[in-house]
């Protein structure tokens, strides 16, 4: 069965988005608690690229398929899982990453969505936190996705919602989506 193509952001309304959010249907994975069965000799390196022993998934449907079947353990570990198994997989940073955004509104009635490099839309607010953390290599926006999963957000898109934050000229550096406020300024 044919996966449906990518959605084109630019094209889409807030509306839009929120319709395609809401008809994805993930699997259960949370639901499924099968016997672990080994390593998947699979990693998701920092760019969001997805390795299959050593060598990069070319095929872009079977990374979307793998996507849709990734967990987060509760000791922080990733793994594949299906009804009868359970495999470990490598995560780098982030198991997905924000390759695009879509903005409407200014203020406290602005929409954040994002595109992942698996195809999902996301919106931030109060379920999908918009964070910045530092690191050695300086501040990192991640945006949380599902059960723990999170996305880096690529540098050209942290550029844009630094500059949209900037221009807001609010109290804090920062930016509202759905009614949440996050600050992208590294202040605690």
């Amino acid at each position: 069965m044919p996966m449906e193509p990518l959605p084109d952001l630019s094209t889409l309304s807030l509306a839009d988005i929120a319709r395609l959010m809401a008809e994805k249907r993930l699997p259960p994975v949370d639901q499924w608690n099968p016997a672990h069965c080994g390593d998947s000799e699979m990693r998701i390196a920092r760019d969001g690229t997805w390795y299959h022993q050593g060598s990069p998934i070319g095929r872009e449907t079977m990374v979307r398929l793998f996507s849709t079947i990734l967990r987060r353990e509760p000791d922080g570990s990733h793994v594949l899982v299906t009804p009868v198994e359970k495999l470990d997989i490598a995560v780098e940073d982030a198991p997905f990453v924000a390759v695009e955004l879509r903005t409407e509104g200014e203020g406290r009635t602005r929409t954040l969505a994002f595109r992942l490099n698996s195809g999902d839309l996301v919106t931030a607010g109060p379920e999908h936190m918009l964070s910045l953390r530092e690191t050695a290599d300086g501040p990192h926006p991640y945006l949380h996705v599902r059960g723990g999963l999170e996305a880096l957000v690529t540098r050209s898109v942290y550029y844009e919602l630094m500059n949209l934050a900037l221009e807001e000229e609010g109290e804090r550096v920062g930016l509202w989506s759905e009614g949440a406020f996050f600050p992208l300024d590294g202040a605690a």
